[in-house]
């Protein structure tokens, strides 16, 4: 028995649909203070937590671990912008399965395309459905059609290297 590839990757992106996520519209377009940022993950996020009640989506500490490390670039003006909270939904997900190390080599050609020396760019990350990520090492095009959640698809489309 053969498995196709794109039997698999279409198998794969149907179940991620039943996935709740974040959608990128729901994502202020202000700039958030620290506190803002981990309230609204908290808020979004709670139900995806392994123990809802016990577990922490977002501390101040992770933030703050999280630049230390360039995981994430630091905050402009001790705000975060959309891209930055993009950026934490993506290591939210991804910390579940991937070592740090990982996710900063997976968020590598994104992080250096989106901001550059701590400012972003004039271009947004906020079309992670084949929108805006394209080109370049962190080429998403093949990904356009907003089938599944945001990083989960992304994620899968890296891996089939689409």
């Amino acid at each position: 028995m053969t498995i196709d590839n794109d039997d698999l990757l279409n198998s794969i992106l149907a179940s991620l649909d039943r996935v709740q996520y974040i959608n990128p519209d729901e994502i202020p377009g202000i700039d958030l203070y620290m506190d803002q940022v981990t309230t609204f993950m908290d808020k979004r996020l709670r139900s995806t937590a392994r123990y809802p009640g016990e577990d922490k989506i977002l501390t101040k500490t992770m933030i703050n671990n999280y630049a230390k490390n360039d995981l994430l670039p630091p905050p402009v003006k001790k705000k975060y912008s959309k891209e930055h909270v993009l950026l934490l939904i993506f290591i939210y997900y991804y910390k579940g399965i991937l070592s740090i190390s990982d996710i900063q080599t997976l968020l590598k050609p994104i992080t250096e395309r989106y901001f550059q020396h701590g400012r972003e760019t004039d271009a947004g990350i906020e079309g992670g459905y084949g929108g805006k990520i394209q080109d370049g090492p962190g080429d998403f095009s093949g990904c356009a059609g907003g089938r599944t959640g945001f990083p989960s698809k992304i994620f899968v489309c890296l891996y089939f290297e689409l």
